[in-house]
């Protein structure tokens, strides 16, 4: 049987190539996508879907691996035109009173937030449907497994279709062109010894392909979440070096950023690639991230 074609689109977040992908598969009934993106990629959103021969309506699914704005704010908008949102339990009330995760994120995000994000609709109880782990949803005649995956947050679903893995957060942030990448672990559900598990789980599935959403298809899985595990290692015995002291936030964040930088600096990334890592995964908010771990799991022990 051939592969059923899996399309990688490029949301061109800020006007930035290689930032927020969404994964579009079509079926004998319309198209399927993983990741919604944005509200504010909606219009480069239904500019790629034209370009393969489909329209927003088209879309009959969307398959979200977590709620957070970059993956899933314009699911509210593919509902109102007739698409089925897939999501993790714990992640359904967000979607459908989005009032506490925006005030959330307005607080981070200040005036940018319009911006940054655009729109997010709240989807209609009837429009959800809730994934449960090692569930397997059959769409269109095509079949994805569905995988819980906690450590970049509590609500992390992964879903498997033929021989691809969609990672969402939890497989890391990479840029194609380069043997590296970064570990996002924002707030407030980083768990690291989740998301070790969560690797071993994958593992166990079976993968020749690998796509996290940020950013593209690789090929290498094995080396891939390799490099994720070996990423959350080096990242927790630097925290246990730095955090007894307890610096203030501002410095925790100063900190983690040069030492991500200078980790990378024999890479020799052009500013447009540092950029792009900035935009798929801004290190100050794994800082953030960090310092709510330490101070959850680690400081009293």
């Amino acid at each position: 049987m051939a592969e059923t074609t899996v399309n990688t689109i490029d949301l061109n977040f800020q006007g930035n190539q290689h930032a927020i992908a969404a994964y579009l598969i079509k079926h004998d009934q319309g198209a399927i996508l993983v990741e919604s993106g944005p509200g504010s990629t909606l219009h480069a959103l239904e500019k790629a879907l034209n370009g393969l021969g489909a329209h927003l309506r088209d879309v009959t699914h969307v398959l979200l691996t977590h709620i957070h704005l970059d993956h899933a704010g314009a699911a509210g908008k593919l509902a109102q035109l007739g698409a089925t949102i897939c999501v993790h339990p714990a992640g359904a009330p967000h979607l459908l009173n989005p009032e506490k995760l925006l005030a959330s994120a307005s607080r981070i995000y200040g005036d940018k937030m319009d911006s940054l994000w655009g729109e997010f609709l709240p989807v209609p109880e009837n429009k959800l449907r809730l994934v449960n782990h090692g569930e397997e949803l059959s769409i269109g005649g095509l079949k994805f497994g569905a995988y819980h995956s906690p450590g970049h947050a509590e609500h992390h679903v992964c879903y498997v279709f033929e021989d691809v893995c969609f990672t969402g957060d939890v497989g890391g942030v990479r840029i194609p062109g380069y043997q590296y990448l970064r570990v996002p672990m924002p707030p407030p559900e980083l768990n690291f010894e989740k998301w070790y598990a969560t690797l071993a789980m994958l593992r166990g599935i079976g993968m020749n392909r690998i796509a996290p959403t940020h950013f593209g298809i690789f090929e290498d899985p094995d080396w891939h979440l390799a490099q994720v595990e070996f990423s959350l290692k080096s990242t927790e015995q630097w925290l246990g070096s730095v955090m007894p002291d307890d610096p203030p936030i501002e410095v925790l964040r100063d900190k983690f950023i040069k030492w991500i930088e200078d980790e990378s600096s024999n890479l020799d990334m052009d500013l447009k690639v540092k950029k792009d890592y900035d935009l798929a995964n801004p290190l100050g908010m794994s800082a953030d991230g960090l310092q709510r771990y330490w101070r959850k799991y680690k400081a009293n022990t």
